[in-house]
């Protein structure tokens, strides 16, 4: 086992590497078999994340990141378990979720360009190749989602909107926060059967969620019951890439329309008296 850890340079707006930020410590002997020297200092402080940070974040230059396996498979991305310690200090160690954007060779995109409209990409020559969809456009591609989910996972934990803290991207690798209950992973809202008052709480959590985005002019653009960590009686909202500009985005509308047909057809499916189009006008609101 080992890791994928080129950074790639078709991240849009993502600093390179800069060879200052690597130490000595790791000329000395290589990790073991899974193992490398942790990537904190060797990518350039945009791409760590925003402070001020949970005391679980471990930034030593003497970690060791351990792969632990596989969390979740996805068409455009996996999640794998990663544990980031200094060896010999149980102090600094945690264990956090690497998501992973693959390579053009292994992966099927399939996000539609709907997503992207309002969005400007970095230069003339990876718009054609995203256009003309090339070896490099798709390269392109993977850096693009990469980014854009690490700029609102950045912009919505300062927002306060209920995400995973990101801790640090690095090429088409972004290592977050692992949202966990009784020592598991959080299942997805979608595995779960909320009754009475924690189904009513879900919901509360879920449109203020939501308002919270809106006000920041965002929609989610895919959110779903399945988009939704249930962390015992808190819910934490992932997978946001293709997060939509509800002005900019000519689609803005539709798309934040299709969140809210989603999250209340579950939540009536629970038994839970809700409406999509009075949610869709609570967001109006708190977007004007």
């Amino acid at each position: 086992m080992s890791f994928d850890t080129s950074p790639t340079s078709t991240t849009p707006s993502a600093p390179d590497l800069d060879s200052r930020f690597v130490f000595d410590f790791r000329a000395a002997d290589d990790p073991g078999d899974g193992q490398r020297f942790s990537t904190w200092m060797s990518v350039e402080p945009l791409c760590r994340g925003p402070e001020p940070r949970p005391g679980w974040v471990v930034t030593s230059q003497a970690a060791v990141d351990t792969e632990l396996g596989v969390l979740k498979t996805g068409k455009e991305a996996d999640v794998f378990l990663v544990e980031r310690a200094v060896p010999g200090d149980p102090t600094q160690e945690v264990v956090m979720a690497a998501k992973r954007y693959r390579g053009e060779e292994h992966r099927a995109f399939h996000r539609s360009t709907a997503y992207t409209e309002g969005r400007r990409t970095r230069n003339t020559r990876d718009a054609r190749a995203l256009a003309k969809k090339t070896a490099h456009g798709r390269a392109v591609a993977a850096g693009q989602w990469a980014w854009a989910e690490w700029e609102a996972l950045r912009r919505f934990w300062l927002a306060g909107v209920p995400v995973p803290y990101p801790v640090q991207i690095d090429g088409t690798e972004i290592l977050m926060e692992l949202v966990s209950v009784d020592g598991e992973a959080a299942p997805r809202l979608a595995q779960t059967r909320p009754k009475g008052d924690l189904l009513s709480s879900y919901f509360d959590q879920l449109r203020d969620a939501m308002a919270e985005l809106a006000r920041h002019g965002v929609a989610h653009g895919d959110l779903s019951a399945y988009n939704v960590l249930a962390a015992g009686d808190r819910l934490v909202i992932i997978d946001l890439p293709q997060a939509v500009d509800i002005v900019a985005n000519p689609a803005g509308m539709e798309f934040l329309m299709r969140d809210c047909h989603n999250v209340c057809t579950w939540f009536t499916s629970r038994g839970l008296d809700v409406d999509e189009h009075d949610l869709f006008g609570e967001l109006l609101a708190a977007a004007l």
